[in-house]
């Protein structure tokens, strides 16, 4: 079993790669060249108290696993990890010149920023098995190019107006991000076809099978796992196909459930409630009034 390194600070990254003292405390863009294969990236995990983004383009190592989940991280494809997720290293054999990089910041970094208010919005940080973000040409040219910049301002000599310029190169290359995760999501609508018909699918196998009287609710932990995707990849696609998030998908089928339920047993709300999952009744009428502006009993009063 490989031994876990943890990594928390930008001078221990270039520590254990050999690399000179870092130009700034908080943040780097690192390349992997061939006086770092001493180092046998690949015998270890990794667990970084940072955030990472890396682009591959011919990178001698790659990333092969984030948490319990393989990549599918192709050449000119991004990943986005968040602080204190496991990673595993790959490494491969490459005949061309690697122009991939990997920028490393600290949570410290952007704290008091808008960016920092912000970061959790960024909802590829948590994607994980099959999720790496697939560039064309003129898009891996776009984040490059953004990188430089931000590298340029801390490898200069850094002046007062050298931290804002850096977070805000940071958040313009991850408003480019979201948006060429949505041309990905549009442009693979094949392979992500009927994703909305396929959770309705899993939903109802889930109450068929009785697993909620076992399991309480379906999750959206749960659904993620079910369908091979991070909770956060299968909203994200749900969104893009219907508007609405997996919480919302999983309230509405059992809302409708409920509404049968009612209309059609003379079981008590609370047992309706049990029945469906739910631990409380009182979170039951919570939700069905939320989503029809009535209690449960108003409900089967005002159509009975």
């Amino acid at each position: 079993m490989k031994d876990i390194i943890n990594i928390n600070s930008i001078t221990e990254v270039h520590n254990f790669l050999g690399l000179e003292k870092p130009k700034h405390p908080l943040i780097s863009i690192l390349r992997i060249p061939k006086e770092m294969d001493a180092v046998g990236l690949e015998n270890f995990k990794y667990s970084l108290g940072l955030y990472h983004i890396s682009l591959k383009d011919h990178c001698a190592y790659t990333i092969s696993k984030y948490g319990r989940n393989s990549y599918d991280f192709h050449e000119g494809s991004m990943i986005f990890v968040a602080p204190n997720q496991v990673i595993e290293f790959e490494k491969q054999q490459i005949n061309k010149e690697d122009t991939g990089w990997s920028i490393v910041f600290h949570p410290d970094l952007i704290r008091k920023s808008e960016l920092g208010k912000r970061i959790d919005q960024f909802s590829f940080f948590e994607y994980t098995s099959n999720e790496a973000l697939h560039l064309s040409e003129d898009e891996r040219k776009t984040v490059t190019h953004i990188t430089e910049k931000i590298k340029k301002e801390f490898h200069n000599n850094m002046d007062a107006h050298s931290h804002t310029l850096i977070i805000s190169n940071l958040e313009l290359l991850l408003n480019y991000c979201v948006r060429f995760y949505d041309r990905q999501f549009y442009t693979r609508t094949n392979l992500n076809k009927d994703i909305a018909s396929q959770f309705q699918k899993l939903l109802k196998d889930y109450y068929q099978e009785n697993k909620q009287l076992e399991l309480d609710l379906p999750s959206v932990q749960y659904c993620g796992n079910a369908m091979n995707m991070s909770p956060k990849y299968l909203s994200d696609l749900l969104k893009k196909e219907t508007g609405q998030s997996t919480q919302d998908h999983i309230h509405k089928y059992i809302i409708e459930k409920a509404k049968n339920r009612l209309l059609n047993s003379k079981e008590s709300a609370s047992e309706i409630a049990y029945s469906l999952g739910f631990e409380y009744p009182q979170y039951f009428s919570k939700i069905f009034k939320k989503k029809t502006s009535m209690t449960p009993n108003a409900f089967r009063q005002h159509l009975n």
